[in-house]
């Protein structure tokens, strides 16, 4: 049976990009992309655009500026999909679905976001739009608030976890550090990550600055088809699964110290592709907050539950640990701009296991696992990729 294959990537640098619009970040990542891949704009027979929005810039209906964007692009045919945090993911699914249909057979996938168009405080009523707002809409310090209190919940059940969190923040910004792409690109160290200063106060709960991901603008790119190309500038990467689990999205129905649904893709997802967490070289997991990638930790297999401190403590997903962790930097270094984050992950995955991540490089890196998930574990998507 075929396999999608990732051919081709593109991927703008993230942070606070104040004079650039929205067309312009698709065309800095979505060029880039499709001449990686060996094509031209032409060669492109659907588009699917990650854009989460829901309030940060006036313009929705965002599919439809990819022939702004590449006039070349005017009648292909294009949509917008969205998933809180995993909209860059969601997009990716969705041209999967299209190419295994046999619809299309060479598409383009574009996540993007401006998000420094407003203030703080209504950032974070826009990201608490990815909460149940019902029950969480008023938490205090936005979608901060909301991991504040898990990671508050998680301390009282199992004891003060700050090392660990501290650990993890340090880790990925030393990791983000040889990232071009990054948005933070400074090695903080842990005793910064660890203590609260002017610098780094208390955000939410346990949360300090340093166990927040950034606030970022950016775009990356996919092409993908269903082989590899052979005028591609690139070597192609393929898909081992694909895996989406659901969870609900209120807290109150589940136990928000455990994410159920992110553990039930990772063993979907593993079994789907006849392998265990000893046949990976790396993860690149969603840490929009440093308790989120701990937790993900025990999704992933890594820790019984109530146990993921163990796993940074004792070095396992540090860079030359047995299973590295973010060697991009991961959201925290790397910075979250909401739609482009399930993209820019697979662009980092691919770079990994093509050869070509420069000093992120993990050596031999053959097979990777991509782990991204919207709001708080809800929608959870798990790529397992290998090297064609």
């Amino acid at each position: 049976m075929p396999t999608p294959h990732i051919v081709g990537w593109g991927h703008t640098p993230f942070g606070k990009l104040d004079n650039i619009d929205a067309e312009q970040l698709f065309r800095d990542a979505a060029l880039p992309a499709i001449a990686s891949a060996g094509l031209t704009p032409d060669d492109i027979d659907g588009v699917f655009v990650g854009h989460f929005n829901g309030g940060f810039v006036r313009q929705d209906f965002s599919g439809a500026l990819a022939a702004v964007a590449i006039p070349a692009l005017r009648h292909v045919p294009s949509v917008r999909l969205e998933n809180a945090c995993a909209t860059g993911s969601a997009a990716i699914w969705g041209a999967l679905d299209a190419l295994a249909s046999g619809r299309l057979k060479r598409v383009l996938v574009v996540g993007f976001e401006k998000m420094n168009t407003l203030p703080n405080a209504q950032i974070g009523e826009v990201l608490l739009k990815c909460s149940y707002v019902k029950e969480e809409g008023d938490t205090p310090g936005g979608f901060a608030g909301v991991f504040g209190q898990i990671t508050a919940g998680y301390f009282e059940r199992f004891g003060d976890q700050s090392d660990a969190l501290a650990a993890i923040a340090a880790k990925n910004h030393a990791n983000g550090v040889h990232n071009p792409y990054a948005h933070l690109r400074r090695d903080l160290g842990f005793d910064f990550c660890r203590q609260p200063s002017d610098k780094n106060p208390f955000v939410a709960g346990p949360l300090k600055r340093s166990d927040c991901s950034l606030v970022s603008d950016g775009a990356a790119a996919l092409v993908l088809a269903m082989e590899p190309l052979p005028g591609a500038l690139v070597p192609a990467v393929r898909w081992r699964s694909r895996t989406q689990v659901n969870e609900y999205l209120p807290l109150s129905r589940r136990d928000p110290t455990r994410f159920e649904g992110a553990a039930l893709a990772w063993s979907r997802g593993l079994a789907e592709a006849r392998a265990s967490l000893d046949d990976l070289q790396f993860v690149e997991t969603h840490d929009c907050f440093t308790i989120a990638e701990l937790l993900e930790y025990e999704a992933m297999g890594l820790a019984p539950h109530g146990q993921g401190a163990r796993v940074i403590l004792d070095g396992i997903t540090c860079k030359d640990g047995r299973l590295p962790v973010n060697p991009s930097g991961g959201l925290k270094s790397r910075g979250h701009p909401i739609g482009a984050t399930g993209v820019s992950q697979h662009v980092m995955a691919a770079m990994q296991l093509s050869g070509t991540a420069g000093a992120m490089q993990i050596a031999h890196a053959r097979v990777g696992a991509v782990f991204n998930m919207g709001g708080a574990a809800v929608a959870n998507y798990l790529s397992v990729l290998e090297t064609a």
